[in-house]
């Protein structure tokens, strides 16, 4: 089934077998549970099914954490509303370097604030998992959690620094309530216009991240 409403902006990486999404975690697996040829048995005369299989981390593609990702009594994926990631009104912010500490001025309560930085231009190198990246400060995560941000985004591997074991910005928005979604691409396409902002996962039971479709709905 295609899709050729051109209000629709995709702002996901491809899932794929073997790929890396961050250094260090596994790659997923995908392979089939049951393939065509399998099912022909089961079904009447022409009928055949497919039934693949996905072996993979929560942290895979682009996804979306939770405050369980960071707090031991913070919420999952089966306990947050679908308010929190869902038809949010959205705002790109272009930035450059990798210290990020700009939070735009204006009301930003509720809002889905995604951070465009152009990183995801190495997805799939060794350069996109690069110690050295695009990531926000700790003043620019206090700024969005006193602004009331409905989410937060960022095209790159990680929204925190990871030159140590410091966790600043997931630790202030995670401990807002505040959820983040990593790794998304394709923001340049919707900057500078009026969109609603989706980034969906499961509800999955005792499970913090995992991956989402995020998309943009543009107006008009």
């Amino acid at each position: 089934m295609r899709d050729n409403d051109a209000r629709f902006i995709d702002l996901s990486h491809v899932v794929e077998d073997g790929m890396i999404t961050y250094p260090g975690l596994p790659a997923p697996t995908i392979t089939d549970h049951m393939t065509f040829a399998q099912s022909s048995d089961r079904y009447g005369k022409g009928t055949e099914f497919r039934i693949g299989r996905i072996e993979m981390v929560a942290n895979t593609g682009t996804y979306l954490d939770t405050p369980a990702h960071r707090y031991r009594d913070g919420i999952d994926l089966a306990m947050v509303g679908l308010g929190a990631f869902a038809d949010l009104p959205g705002l790109v912010v272009s930035v450059d370097g990798f210290a990020i500490d700009h939070v735009p001025t204006g009301d930003l309560e509720g809002k889905a604030v995604l951070f465009s930085t152009g990183w995801s231009r190495h997805w799939g190198t060794e350069t996109y998992g690069a110690v050295e990246h695009p990531h926000l400060t700790q003043g620019a995560a206090l700024a969005l959690a006193n602004a009331g941000v409905g989410l937060v985004g960022i095209d790159s591997v990680n929204i925190d620094s990871t030159t140590n074991g410091e966790r600043p910005a997931h630790s202030t928005l995670l401990g807002a309530d505040i959820p983040i979604v990593e790794h998304l691409t394709n923001l340049e396409a919707i900057a500078e216009r009026q969109f609603r902002f989706f980034a969906v996962p499961p509800p999955v039971r005792d499970m913090a991240s995992f991956p989402v479709r995020a998309f943009g709905i543009v107006d008009g």
